[in-house]
């Protein structure tokens, strides 16, 4: 563990935050290949898309997490049974409607947003610079798409607050 500069009994309240992380990608993963599967209704072209894009980036986020937890030198958690117990983020039914989906998925992004916290937290208490560079681009890049779900939810007369204090 050398190469690390950063002892294992040190690592481990950090290894601990990623498998939780990945688990809960693991579950929203799966709720976000169900939402593409079963979206319908007048919204179904843009969701559908916009719900495999989702699920093939989390694809991508859970290898990179199981990858930094093997770069700290430990095993990633890998069984679904696992994923399930540890995950904040829960299952649902597949079948609701283009609204319920959506703000379903802001909630879940909630819950990856705050378990990102966590990570960043422990890994920043150790000076684990990897690691929060890593989880740190993953945040940046969920509130974006959070924002733009959120967009999606709203009516066009819905107003954002102003920015600048007009004269």
């Amino acid at each position: 563990m050398s190469y690390l500069n950063m002892n294992e009994e040190e690592l481990m309240p950090v290894v601990v935050e990623l498998n939780v992380l990945l688990a809960d990608y693991h579950v929203y993963y799966q709720k976000l290949r169900s939402r593409h599967w079963n979206i319908i209704g007048k919204n179904f072209f843009d969701l559908h898309e916009q719900f495999e894009t989702m699920y093939n980036d989390a694809k991508v986020k859970i290898d990179e997490i199981a990858e930094r937890i093997l770069t700290l030198r430990f095993h990633p958690m890998s069984r679904l049974e696992d994923y399930l117990k540890t995950s904040a983020i829960l299952e649902d039914a597949p079948l609701k409607d283009d609204q319920e989906m959506v703000l379903d998925t802001l909630n879940d992004h909630k819950l990856l947003l705050n378990q990102m916290s966590k990570v960043i937290d422990k890994a920043s208490a150790i000076s684990d610079e990897g690691t929060v560079d890593l989880i740190g681009a993953y945040i940046r890049e969920l509130e974006k798409i959070s924002w733009m779900l959120n967009a999606w939810t709203k009516k066009t007369s819905d107003n954002l607050k102003a920015s600048v204090v007009e004269a």
